[in-house]
């Protein structure tokens, strides 16, 4: 990586500023940041891309769900170890969560063990967001699919979690649905948690 942030040093700075370069500003490390950090951009997931497809990636990803956008771009400075000018990581907002998408090297693909699970409304919006995922990546099962990046997403309807939680008998039946499914089908899963 550029430079490390250590304690006490300040945080990279935001040049360029809001509108930049794409609606997002440009990070140049070891500047004094422009901007506090809210407290809820404290934790913020970091996806590591070891294909240096970082940028590629969050285009996708912010076309996805509306109010998503690129926050900011970190170039690697002079002193690499990248090549000076190219992108180190990307901030961005997903549906009103911040994740950071990082440019990295070495074996570390994506598993299931770390999911983006979107909480869809209705079947229309499960099919469109599972067309799109799905374009270049792989079906797995139950409402899981991974994307051409590896990244596995969970397209899952917003009410599922309480379908699962309360009533043992209901969500025994929901579940018992869901274990046959790839894609979600909403209807199926209402009628099996209604079906008393």
């Amino acid at each position: 990586m550029s430079d490390v942030q250590e304690p006490g040093r300040p945080a990279p700075a935001m040049t360029g500023g809001e509108g930049g370069e794409g609606g997002a500003a440009t990070l140049v490390a070891g500047e004094p940041r422009t901007r506090e950090v809210a407290a809820t951009d404290r934790i913020t997931p970091c996806l590591w891309f070891q294909e240096a497809n970082a940028e590629e990636a969050v285009n996708f990803y912010v076309s996805l769900l509306p109010g998503s956008r690129v926050l900011a771009i970190g170039r690697y400075p002079e002193s690499g170890p990248g090549t000076p000018g190219s992108v180190l990581f990307i901030t961005f907002d997903l549906a009103g969560r911040k994740f950071l998408a990082l440019n990295g090297s070495g074996d570390f693909p994506f598993s299931q063990a770390v999911s983006l699970i979107v909480q869809c409304e209705d079947q229309d919006e499960i099919d469109r967001l599972w067309a799109m995922v799905g374009e270049g990546g792989a079906p797995l099962r139950c409402g899981w699919i991974k994307d051409r990046y590896g990244m596995p997403w969970q397209i899952v309807p917003a009410a599922l979690e309480s379908w699962v939680l309360g009533d043992p008998e209901r969500a025994n039946r929901v579940m018992i649905a869901l274990h046959d499914m790839v894609k979600i089908d909403i209807a199926v899963l209402r009628a099996a948690f209604e079906d008393d």
